[in-house]
């Protein structure tokens, strides 16, 4: 009978085991895809950032540029009489 006893708890432990590394799987690759999410959320972030400066100096050029040579003011100038 002892016997049996030893064998039935050798099998649990076995089945325990396996439902640990199971779930030991399951963390690292949830734990990979998330790291994997995290890595193209930073690029993309990146890229945004990048775009961000991007269209700031267009903007400043574009001021700059402005206050180099003035917008013709439609209101200044009155309309042209051809006489």
């Amino acid at each position: 009978m002892p016997m049996y006893v030893i064998l039935v708890v050798v099998v649990l432990l076995v089945a325990g085991l396996l439902v640990l590394a199971d779930r030991a799987a399951r963390v690292i690759k949830r734990a990979r895809k998330r790291r994997h999410a995290n890595e193209r959320l930073a690029a993309a972030a990146a890229r945004a950032t990048d775009r961000e400066r991007t269209r700031n100096a267009a903007a400043e050029a574009s001021d700059a540029l402005t206050t180099v040579m003035p917008a013709i003011l439609v209101e200044e100038r009155g309309p042209r009489h051809v006489a």
